[in-house]
């Protein structure tokens, strides 16, 4: 999987499992956000504000009450591609260079596409 922890993403279309008061989706088609942390093997990503899930929770000494919490759950990797700042866009990625050298670079511009930690 090309996508890392800490990179910014396009998401290809509504994530439609969050909604607001009015019944819209939370998460429109073209929206930027940042991956929060990201499971290649399973092709998963949870993402900054995005597909939001109850979390129903017993009391304990953290959470006396109990209740509910809302949480991120996980989208998949297809539904998302990668941001260039240059291009101001989502885009298809390639890979060069050899061994640990290896970089990201965007599919359209040919411009790097740093890592970020």
């Amino acid at each position: 999987m090309h996508i890392r922890k800490n990179d910014t993403v396009v998401l290809l279309k509504d994530i439609t499992s969050c909604k607001n008061a009015e019944g819209t989706p939370i998460a429109r088609k073209g929206e930027r956000t940042k991956v929060l942390s990201a499971n290649p093997k399973r092709g998963k990503l949870f993402l900054q504000g995005c597909n939001y899930r109850w979390r129903h929770v017993r009391p304990s000494q953290n959470n006396p009450r109990g209740g509910r919490i809302q949480k991120e759950a996980v989208v998949d990797a297809s539904n998302v591609a990668l941001y260039c700042d240059k291009c101001h866009k989502g885009v298809r990625i390639r890979f060069e260079g050899h061994g640990k050298a290896v970089v990201r670079i965007c599919a359209k511009c040919k411009t790097v596409i740093p890592v970020v930690h």
